[in-house]
C-alpha cells in the first residue's frame, strides 16, 4: 500500500469544500477582495481551477513521456486569470467542477508506473508525478483561505498541516531567513525545533498557526518570540514578529523518493 489512496482520499474531501465555498458566493462576492493583494474572490477561483488543467498537464506527461508543460508561460497563466477573473458566481462554480472532475479522471486513469515518473513544474526541481496530488493539495487548502469567506488555517486537516510544514522545512531559504529557529508547540509542550535556519530570532507556536505565518496567510496570530532571541527589524503587522522568510522557493523538495512511498511524510 502507498499513500497514494489516503492522498487521494484527502483531495476529495478537500475540493469537495472548496466546492461548497464557491456555491455559496454571490455575483458581488465573486467581485470582492481576496486576501491576495491585487486578487478579486475571482482571481483566486480562476486560478484554482486553470492550476488543475495544468496539473493535468503533467500527469499527461507521466502518461505519455511526451513533454507536456504546466502552461506555456508565466505571462500566458496572468493572462488567462484576468481574462476570466470577471466572470459570474455559477460560471466560477461549474469552471470549478469541471477541473475538479477532469483531475479527478486523470488521476484515476495513471498507470501505476507512471507515478513514479519525473515531470517538470514552472521552476525546478523536477519531482515525480505522485507529488502532483500533494501539490494540487496545496493549491486548495491555501487558496480557499484566501478567499476569506469563512474558511480559515484553524480548518486545515491535522496532515495538511503536518505535511506542508515538512515541506517548508525541506524547501527552506537558508539565506533569505528572518528566523534562526522554529519552535512547534502542542498543548504548551514542544513538539519540535527546527534550529539553524539562519539570523533572527527564535519564533513558537502551535503547527497550524505556524503554518499559516509562514504561508502568508495570517498577521502571525498564535506564533510569538521565543524569550531568547538576537536582535531584528520587527514586521509591519504590529506582533513583534519578522517578516517571514520567502515560502516555498522551490515546489518541492529536491530529495523526494521517485516511487510513491507508504506515507507521506
Amino acid at each position: 500500500m502507498t499513500v497514494l489512496p489516503a492522498l487521494h482520499a484527502e483531495l476529495t474531501s478537500a475540493t469537495g469544500g472548496l466546492l461548497a465555498t464557491a456555491a455559496s458566493l454571490s455575483d458581488a462576492d465573486i467581485a470582492a477582495p481576496s486576501l491576495l493583494p491585487g486578487w478579486t474572490r475571482g482571481h483566486v477561483l480562476t486560478h484554482v481551477a486553470q492550476s488543475a488543467g495544468s496539473l493535468i498537464n503533467l500527469l499527461t506527461w507521466a502518461k505519455t513521456g511526451v513533454k507536456t508543460p504546466q502552461y506555456a508561460s508565466y505571462a500566458a497563466r496572468a493572462a488567462a486569470i484576468e481574462a476570466t477573473a470577471g466572470r459570474p458566481a455559477i460560471a466560477h462554480l461549474a469552471a470549478l467542477e469541471q477541473a475538479a472532475a477532469r483531475l479527478a479522471a486523470a488521476v484515476r486513469d495513471l498507470p501505476e508506473q507512471a507515478w513514479s515518473a519525473l515531470v517538470e513544474p514552472m521552476r525546478p526541481p523536477a519531482h515525480p508525478a505522485w507529488y502532483v496530488l500533494v501539490r494540487r493539495l496545496r493549491e486548495i487548502g491555501l487558496h480557499h483561505v484566501d478567499l476569506n469567506a469563512g474558511y480559515g488555517p484553524a480548518d486545515w486537516p491535522e496532515p495538511f498541516v503536518r505535511r506542508e510544514l515538512h515541506d517548508c522545512r525541506a524547501c527552506w531559504p537558508y539565506e533569505r531567513s528572518t528566523v534562526r529557529e522554529v519552535v512547534l508547540t502542542r498543548g504548551g509542550e514542544v513538539i519540535a525545533t527546527w534550529r539553524d535556519l539562519g539570523t533572527g530570532p527564535a519564533v513558537q507556536g502551535a503547527p497550524a498557526d505556524m503554518l499559516a505565518w509562514l504561508t502568508g496567510r495570517s498577521g502571525g496570530e498564535g506564533v510569538s518570540l521565543v524569550p531568547v532571541g538576537q536582535p531584528f527589524t520587527p514586521g509591519p503587522g504590529g506582533t513583534g514578529l519578522p517578516e517571514p522568510p520567502p515560502w516555498l522557493t522551490m515546489p518541492a523538495p529536491a530529495d523526494l523518493p521517485t516511487t510513491p512511498p507508504e506515507d507521506y511524510p
